[in-house]
């Protein structure tokens, strides 16, 4: 595996030696920081970030191994985040945040904390809620076990809140770039307009002219976004089954930021996630041409996150190379053309 040293700064639209360390990895486009979130966010110029992007831990009664905080604390533990990110954000920059739901402890009555955070977000830090989205996640499991499975007094709980939040009222976005594939009706329509409908005002008040047969490559999607969490067989999870390494337990599916990345923002944008986890937001950000940032204080998920900018081409022990070389805090370059594998040096202070 060919090695050298290369210098820390390729073509990044942000001065990464402001961050004060080096990253545990990093691509072409992007880089990868183990460390605590809050630290590592205050340290980014102000105005410098397009959008982030992120799936906190969730504000669960039981705890878990990837470090949820409790309903109690926690909008006053997110906004502090959320207030550093306000101060990060370009002035057309979107703030895109995945919460899923919650029910009170021993109670078969929900939690409300996943409202009270916009309600917080916009009086008290100043963003504006741009737009309300919900995921719909059609494979996952029934829960809460206790009043699902067991009692049978509750339906499964099935979809996530994803709140876009904006810097200004009118934060960049152009929805064209993620226009849906037509209906069956519609690609009928748009052939033969004319024995489908005819342009009049309707009843509803809709004014219906003839532009509604006029094909836009496509439909403007809804804000309820079916996307199944199966990941199965993607090489993130091959190469932490091959080399026995736990994934992380709580990823959200790559379509879910592809729609983002590709709604709000432009190839050469910035992106961050700052829960970054398995860095799925980071991958689709390098695939979609644009600059990345993640940030994840747990070091072995940060150096599993990794295989996700790799390939088949390289071999098992490739894989464990780097692993091993983040873990024991050894800065790889990922150099995506030809995936090969260099160390660059450490950031000088």
């Amino acid at each position: 595996m060919p090695t050298q040293t290369l210098p820390l700064q390729i073509d990044f639209p942000i001065d990464l030696n402001k961050i004060g360390v080096a990253p545990a990895y990093r691509t072409q486009l992007g880089a990868a920081y183990l460390g605590d979130s809050l630290a590592l966010l205050k340290k980014l110029p102000d105005e410098s970030i397009n959008l982030v992007l992120t799936s906190p831990p969730f504000a669960l009664q039981r705890e878990k191994e990837y470090g949820n905080q409790n309903q109690a604390n926690y909008v006053q533990w997110l906004s502090e985040f959320a207030t550093v990110v306000y101060q990060k954000l370009k002035p057309d920059g979107s703030f895109v945040l995945d919460l899923g739901g919650a029910y009170e402890k021993g109670k078969p009555v929900r939690s409300l904390y996943n409202f009270r955070i916009p309600i917080h977000f916009c009086d008290e830090i100043g963003f504006f809620l741009a737009e309300d989205f919900y995921w719909f996640n059609p494979s996952k499991l029934p829960s809460p076990i206790e009043w699902v499975n067991k009692r049978k007094i509750r339906a499964k709980d099935s979809v996530n809140t994803v709140w876009w939040f904006s810097k200004s009222e009118f934060p960049k976005s152009d929805v064209t770039n993620v226009l849906t594939e037509y209906s069956d009706r519609m690609k009928k329509l748009l052939d033969d307009p004319e024995k489908f409908y005819d342009p009049k005002k309707r009843p509803s008040g809709h004014d219906i002219s003839a532009n509604f047969s006029k094909n836009n490559g496509g439909a403007i999607p809804s804000n309820l976004l079916q996307i199944s969490n199966s990941e199965s067989n993607s090489l993130y999870l091959r190469a932490c089954k091959a080399l026995d390494i736990k994934p992380h337990p709580a990823r959200f599916p790559s379509k879910l930021p592809e729609f983002f990345i590709r709604f709000l923002t432009d190839p050469g944008d910035v992106v961050l996630d700052i829960f970054a986890g398995s860095n799925t937001t980071g991958s689709i950000a390098d695939i979609e041409k644009r600059h990345w940032l993640a940030f994840e204080s747990d070091r072995q998920y940060l150096a599993a996150s990794s295989f996700r900018f790799l390939s088949d081409q390289d071999s098992s022990e490739d894989w464990m190379e780097i692993y091993q070389r983040i873990l024991f805090n050894q800065p790889v370059m990922i150099e995506s053309p030809n995936r090969q594998l260099q160390l660059f040096e450490k950031l000088r202070k």
